[in-house]
């Protein structure tokens, strides 16, 4: 069973690194087709279903599907522990299903896998308690399949982008970091120093506060006019803070998903008007 995993692990990894679209850590999307972006998905088994349900990648070869942040949330063992990385091993097969549809572009909660380090979500530290549920259910392999997922999470993209100048990653850096920033990342293979902060990847992955004047530089530095974002908690599904900047998560009842056109070029309307709720995906 372990080694299954393992195996299956490592073909991601082959899988991310081998993306027909990939050009250094940036997936650099066609000019046709269509794309379903998804926030969020934090371990959420029936929205994740959904949206592979609702993307029917198999019936549109030209559709690309972003996932990002499948871990930390949802099912729990009998013991509470967070078995997220079940949805996770989900994902990595339907990647190897539709190697140059399916992208991931890595999160904070990934990051924080991969570094071993503290992250919060509902007052429970997930590290922790995930690393508890792997040990359970995998007993003395537990070590190599937390190895396999970190060098998988650790093969993502950081971002996505559209011909039409649409820029799509988890994140974005605080505005008092964003000189900060290395746009270099994006070219280059990752090392573990970009993780921690101040790394750039750090910064692209765990920002917040991204007002009008941040916008601005990001726009210059990654050659963006829009930028669609994750990892900010949004009640209602999403936020759009300002003109070019929109923020959504799909992991609760209330979560969204977009579907956009890469042919087109967008109004901050027609991109409000492109969200769908997971709720009415039947």
């Amino acid at each position: 069973m372990a080694q299954t995993i393992i195996d299956l692990l490592n073909k991601g990894i082959k899988a991310n690194k081998e993306d027909t679209y990939r050009q250094g850590n940036i997936i650099n999307l066609p000019q046709e087709g269509s794309l379903v972006i998804s926030g969020d998905i934090h371990g959420h088994r029936r929205n994740f279903e959904k949206i592979i349900k609702f993307s029917q990648l198999e019936n549109n070869p030209d559709r690309h599907l972003i996932l990002q942040e499948i871990i930390h949330g949802g099912s729990q063992d009998e013991q509470g522990n967070c078995t997220s990385y079940k949805v996770l091993f989900d994902a990595v097969k339907y990647k190897l299903k539709f190697p140059n549809q399916v992208h991931f572009i890595m999160g904070n909660h990934d990051t924080a896998f991969i570094t071993d380090s503290k992250v919060i979500k509902d007052g429970k530290e997930m590290n922790r308690s995930m690393r508890k549920a792997l040990e359970r259910e995998f007993q003395e392999d537990y070590t190599d399949i937390e190895l396999a997922m970190s060098q998988f999470l650790l093969s993502q993209p950081l971002a996505a982008k559209c011909c039409n100048k649409i820029f799509i990653s988890h994140s974005l850096p605080n505005y008092s970091w964003a000189d900060e920033f290395d746009p270099s990342v994006l070219e280059r293979e990752i090392d573990i120093d970009d993780l921690i902060k101040p790394g750039s990847a750090y910064l692209l992955t765990w920002g917040r506060k991204h007002n009008k004047k941040l916008l601005e530089k990001m726009s210059q530095k990654l050659h963006a006019d829009f930028f669609i974002l994750a990892h900010q908690p949004q009640e209602k599904g999403y936020i759009q803070p300002e003109e070019n900047l929109i923020i959504f998560t799909s992991e609760h009842n209330h979560g969204c998903i977009m579907l956009i056109d890469l042919k087109k070029n967008y109004t901050t309307e027609e991109l409000i008007k492109a969200i769908i709720p997971i709720s009415a995906i039947s």
